[in-house]
């Protein structure tokens, strides 16, 4: 199979729906090159995580809206659904933010509107275990908090999209029961093929598609089935072309680019990584690997190859994400 862009990849607007730099001060956002170069139109780029505490993502957000303002003749940072189509006009890469857990927000709801006005467009709750808000995948399964559920409100009011990657059950089927908005899963693969708890089973992905949300296939290995072969990520957009349609599939790879600091880690000083991502889930077995944005225009080919129609090609490679995101978010 070959990787070329043909027309139909060139013509589709491509949306990774998620991705991870390093969480470091000034940080440098240059790795995205790749994705620019793959032809990607969109990325949302992840700006901290339940362990993050406050002032560390507010220093990340501020270098990385630095940095792209400073290289702004290859890189829009996002407001709305128009600079994605701008980007897509003139050959640059769309670049929004998003933030994984909602400790951050300290239990204060006015921390919403701040981080979406400086380009926070999407955020889940729990980012694997539980806090005061939301229930993680890898804790006792709990459903959202009072505050929670305010806060699940306050999203939809302000225009943010409700993501619930990395959310407990419980929580993100209560989170799609209240939303008034489309709910996405930016980065979460089948549960049916892989039994993983970062996974999700056939009541979360079809009460996604109720929303008229959008499940974003993720290219880690550990969760497409210890395979970062591109057939192993077609295998799980084909279970979910024929459980909800391709109306709501999308692309997040969740592609985690290198620090160039020696020693670096996005865990603060005194957490540790079994805390967040158990070895007995399978984390740090060394067999993760992930499918590259460069892996892109293979995934449109072998979608076509494998019969997807054109209209639904362009769908998934980000058509519906930038569906979703034109019902939801506002610039008020």
């Amino acid at each position: 199979m070959t990787s070329g862009r043909n027309a139909l990849y060139q013509s589709a607007i491509v949306w990774d729906a998620h991705a991870c730099l390093p969480l470091e001060y000034n940080g440098d956002m240059s790795p995205l090159q790749r994705h620019r170069e793959a032809g990607a139109t969109f990325v949302s780029v992840n700006v901290g995580m339940d362990f993050n505490p406050l002032g560390q993502v507010v220093r990340v957000i501020a270098g990385f809206r630095d940095w792209l303002i400073r290289h702004s003749e290859h890189y829009i940072l996002v407001q709305d659904v128009a600079d994605v189509r701008r980007a897509k006009q003139e050959g640059k890469l769309a670049v929004a933010f998003d933030l994984e857990g909602s400790m951050m927000l300290e239990d204060d709801l006015a921390m919403l509107r701040l981080y979406r006005d400086l380009g926070v467009k999407q955020i889940h709750l729990a980012y694997n275990l539980n806090n005061s808000i939301a229930g993680g995948c890898h804790d006792v399964e709990r459903g959202l908090t009072d505050l929670g559920r305010e806060v699940v409100r306050e999203i939809n009011r302000l225009g943010m999209l409700m993501d619930c990657s990395h959310s407990g059950r419980a929580t993100a089927l209560e989170i799609m029961e209240i939303s008034t908005k489309p709910v996405i899963f930016s980065h979460a693969n089948v549960q049916a093929l892989v039994d993983h708890r970062r996974n999700i089973d056939d009541e979360r992905i079809k009460a996604c598609a109720r929303t008229d949300g959008v499940v974003g296939v993720n290219g880690i290995g550990l969760f497409l089935g210890k395979s970062v072969e591109t057939s192993a990520f077609i295998r799980h957009i084909d279970y979910l072309a024929e459980h909800i349609g391709t109306r709501h599939i999308g692309i997040g790879i969740d592609y985690a680019f290198d620090s160039k600091t020696p020693g670096h880690s996005d865990l603060p000083p005194g957490e540790r990584r079994e805390k967040w991502w158990p070895r007995e889930a399978g984390y740090g077995s060394g067999t993760f690997g992930c499918i590259p944005p460069e892996r892109l225009p293979e995934i449109a080919d072998a979608l076509s190859q494998r019969g997807y129609k054109d209209d639904e090609v362009i769908a998934i490679l980000g058509g519906n994400f930038l569906r979703v995101a034109e019902a939801t978010w506002t610039v008020s």
